[in-house]
């Protein structure tokens, strides 16, 4: 296990070195309080609520990670807008309601993207790294995208200077001949460089990829969106860790994610870049809850509205911006972050569209009176609206067929109220000890309808996402 760290750590160390050479010409002319704050964007695929030591989990060692908590400041009513890849993903990129964009769906009324979908992100729409370009950032996406696999929606043609990653999720290659899938690729910017894909290494082979870039873009400001494979099944994990934790393949995977953050925030460290960057931890969406995945100690998984779906670790680190070692419990979501990033890259998010999205910098930053600047989240799956959640109370909307994963039917649900301040696991319903709440959550609800529409109801605000005629499904190799 030692040798193989220790060459990794090597390579670091001398793509640090190297930089360092005429550094001092640089150091010289730049005032740190004048320069631009890096972005570092950790996204797990599948990770749940209860999956690292910070937030609970006693089956994974995550000991970087706790640290980064304990440096940093925990998020503990942070949201997803989906609970699943694709509209997730799109919500982070553009700082909007899937709705919104019309990501929730793809062209077959699936909730997620496939190899060879003609839809995609729509290339008006402005991403986190299209904001950020002309401030004079570089840019890179490593790991899954999933916006889209035709060269029309890579990272490439969204804002990234460059990309090395998969275009999906890791369990979409070729499984059935009869659905024309491809092997699993892994692309270097918009060609394929492997296929099908050599998973074992993936984790470790993003982490080498994310401290080139680090390395590469020290003397100017960077973001680098690093949506890592794991831990969405199959599970993977190099030599060095498999078989090392006490948590089966689920608990390798996890222990190399941490291990891969601590390489990551090492670098920063190491090449004095630390105080200047803020670095995000999150997840996707919650876990499966299978595979000793955990959501714990809240209600559901991925595939529901239930907070096991959408409510998601997040762990933020900036020393000298963001308190350390504490927690914020107001109301916050992936759509937040292209806002914030804006403002502290000395620009705003565009103004020309309706932003979901709100600027959370003081709440990052622990300002007194810091409060959610959100009246009110939604919950969809798919197209279907399916609760609310203002404050503390949450409401579970009366349904005549509640979908779930996939838009199964879930059969007739009654309307519920829970006060997740003291019930985090939605067991009792208050609504009728509330009367004036719940017809207070009923009208934000109608107010989301009327916007971001609803099953088989348009939203006056929503935008169109993209399509091509003729969808590639086997893409190019170098």
């Amino acid at each position: 296990m030692t040798q193989t760290r220790r060459s990794f750590l090597r390579q670091v160390g001398a793509a640090g070195a190297a930089l360092t050479i005429g550094g001092s010409a640089f150091t010289k002319a730049a005032k740190p309080a004048a320069k631009k704050p890096n972005f570092v964007l950790i996204f797990i695929d599948d990770m749940g609520y209860g999956d690292i030591g910070c937030f609970g989990s006693k089956a994974n060692r995550t000991p970087r990670l706790d640290q980064m908590a304990a440096e940093g400041m925990k998020f503990t009513s942070f949201y997803v807008t989906s609970s699943v890849c694709t509209p997730s993903r799109s919500s982070l990129m553009t700082g909007c309601y899937p709705r919104r964009v019309n990501m929730h769906v793809n062209q077959r009324n699936l909730c997620v993207l496939f190899p060879g979908d003609p839809k995609g992100l729509n290339p008006n729409e402005q991403t986190i790294a299209e904001v950020l370009k002309p401030q004079g950032y570089a840019t890179m996406c490593i790991g899954k995208w999933h916006l889209g696999d035709q060269p029309e929606f890579l990272p490439t043609r969204q804002g990234f200077d460059s990309y090395f990653g998969i275009p999906y999720s890791n369990d979409m290659g070729g499984r059935s001949k009869t659905k024309g899938r491809p092997p699993l690729p892994l692309m270097r910017d918009e060609k394929v460089i492997e296929a099908p894909i050599k998973q074992d290494t993936l984790t470790k082979r993003y982490t080498e990829q994310a401290v080139k870039f680090i390395a590469a873009n020290k003397d100017k400001p960077f973001f680098l969106y690093l949506p890592h494979a794991m831990v969405h099944l199959p599970l993977h994990a190099s030599d060095d860790f498999r078989n090392k934790s006490k948590n089966g393949r689920y608990g390798d995977a996890v222990e190399e994610l941490d291990w891969s953050t601590g390489q990551i925030l090492k670098t920063l460290k190491d090449l004095k870049l630390d105080d200047n960057t803020l670095v995000i931890f999150t997840s996707d969406n919650g876990s499966t809850g299978r595979h000793g995945g955990s959501n714990a100690p809240l209600r559901g998984h991925k595939g529901q509205t239930l907070e096991g779906g959408q409510r998601v670790p997040c762990v933020m680190r900036w020393p000298g911006k963001i308190p350390a070692g504490k927690t914020c419990d107001a109301l916050t979501s992936t759509i937040d972050v292209l806002p914030t990033f804006a403002r502290l890259a000395g620009t705003t998010a565009p103004k020309d569209r309706i932003i979901d999205g709100r600027d959370i910098m003081d709440l990052m930053s622990g300002t007194k009176g810091a409060k959610s600047p959100h009246e009110a989240f939604y919950f969809y799956q798919m197209d279907q609206l399916q609760a609310v959640r203002s404050g503390q109370w949450k409401l579970e909307l009366a349904l005549e067929s509640r979908k779930r994963n996939w838009g199964k039917p879930e059969g007739k649900t009654m309307m519920k109220l829970f006060d997740l301040k003291n019930d985090i696991h939605e067991d009792k319903d208050v609504s009728s000890a509330n009367p004036e709440i719940v017809k207070r959550m009923l009208a934000l609800a109608e107010k989301a309808r009327v916007d971001l529409g609803d099953v088989n109801r348009p939203g006056k605000g929503q935008r169109p996402a993209a399509f091509v005629k003729n969808p590639i499904r086997q893409l190019l190799k170098e």
